[in-house]
């Protein structure tokens, strides 16, 4: 009687599956027709869809994030570094960033919250110190 109720729900599984080879063929070619997606100019033109929550004074607001930034670590020379073809010392200001450490490898900017770490691409060729005699 158990084997009997163990059965039963695949024998209903299998009468209910009642595809054909016409069937999952039509499937498949609708599948494959290409659709048409988004135009490239409708996507640059759309806002950003993420938002963030501040709250200020017990009220909270949507604050929509700002672009991405694109800053690049050229250099570091002489305590100072070479971002984005430009030089920067400590507490200067880099693209609403504030550097705030120059090191031997990479540098750290601050806006706010935000903390951004920049680290040079090549071990050897980007490092140079000078010393004073």
């Amino acid at each position: 009687m158990k084997n009997i109720l163990l059965i039963l729900p695949f024998i209903a599984v299998l009468l209910n599956a009642d595809l054909s080879v016409n069937q999952i063929e039509k499937m498949i070619s609708t599948i494959h027709l290409k659709r048409e997606g988004v135009k490239l100019t409708k996507l640059e033109t759309t806002k950003e869809p993420f938002v963030r929550l501040e709250k200020e004074n017990n009220v909270t607001k949507f604050v929509t994030p700002n672009k991405t930034v694109n800053l690049k670590l050229h250099a570091i020379v002489n305590g100072k570094a070479y971002i984005n073809r430009e030089w920067y010392d400590i507490n200067s200001s880099v693209m609403g960033y504030e550097l705030k450490y120059i090191g031997k490898r990479g540098v750290v900017l601050r806006n706010g919250n935000n903390i951004k770490k920049l680290f040079l691409k090549k071990k050897r060729d980007n490092l140079i110190l000078w010393e004073e005699r």
